[in-house]
């Protein structure tokens, strides 16, 4: 019985980590966020309603390689400027809905 509990409780552990969306488990990952998985699920629901499921792959780099997000805000390309409009929107709302 014991096993059969333990198994059950990594089973849903590891299916919680899949359930997040890209933004959630690169939030998890920062030392920033220091493990608060309230603060970085409030931050992926904003990203949903916000940004397209590709939008939020390339916005989750930003937690690793905050460079990459100052090179698209400086980039002249239209598509660049379009989604920095939708990650300021994203970033917006999650400071309205998730500050604490």
């Amino acid at each position: 019985m014991r096993k059969f509990l333990l198994s059950a409780g990594i089973l849903l552990a590891s299916g919680t980590a899949t359930l997040a969306g890209p933004i959630e488990n690169a939030c998890m990952s920062s030392p920033r966020a220091k493990g608060d998985r309230a603060l970085c699920t409030c931050i992926q629901q904003a990203a949903d309603r916000t940004l397209q499921r590709s939008e939020q792959r390339r916005a989750a780099r930003f937690f690793k390689d905050p460079d990459q997000a100052q090179q698209i805000r400086m980039s002249k390309s239209d598509s660049d400027n379009e989604f920095w409009a939708r990650y300021r929107a994203f970033g917006e709302m999650a400071e309205a809905f998730c500050a604490r």
